[in-house]
């Protein structure tokens, strides 16, 4: 279990010097709301990044035995661009990291489309590994097409803090 977690720990520590492949990734769509152009809404393009933390088990203040216990799991999103929609309610962001494994990509949208408390709504759109590119600049571009903010989506929040 302890190489398990020094194997961890020095593949982010080989990211964070540099090492990896740069990928990239695009993404454009419309969003409108009650058929009007949803203008100045807030979107992100984030990579999602998974982080496992460890502890070690202790026993009456005395190490139980050499292997380290799961504490918990969470993933951790790192912006990679953001940007609002313009007068037609359009968008597009790119954006790219350095990472040893292949990046996770997906845009977060955070609107205020039939909704009058101090907040924001959000959801989010993963975006599939095709449209990832290995270099700092994308090839081809995600369209998440369409998309009417008035309706209700599956993991949809509530964010006050965006």
């Amino acid at each position: 279990m302890q190489i398990l977690i020094l194997l961890s720990l020095v593949v982010s520590s080989l990211a964070l010097l540099g090492f990896g492949t740069k990928q990239s990734v695009a993404v454009k769509g419309k969003l409108i709301c009650d058929g009007k152009p949803a203008v100045g809404v807030k979107v992100k393009l984030y990579e999602k990044e998974a982080c496992m933390f460890f502890v070690e088990p202790i026993s009456n203040g005395t190490v139980k035995n050499h292997s380290m216990l799961p504490l918990f799991f969470e993933v951790l999103d790192v912006k990679m661009a953001e940007g609002t929609t313009d007068r037609n309610g359009e968008f597009l962001l790119s954006g790219y990291k350095t990472e040893i494994s292949t990046i996770d990509p997906k845009v977060n949208i955070y609107h205020k489309c039939n909704h009058k408390g101090l907040c924001y709504r959000k959801f989010g759109i993963t975006i599939p590994d095709d449209y990832i590119t290995k270099d700092k600049k994308p090839k081809k571009t995600y369209d998440i097409g369409v998309i009417n903010l008035a309706n209700k989506f599956t993991g949809e929040t509530t964010d006050c803090i965006n």
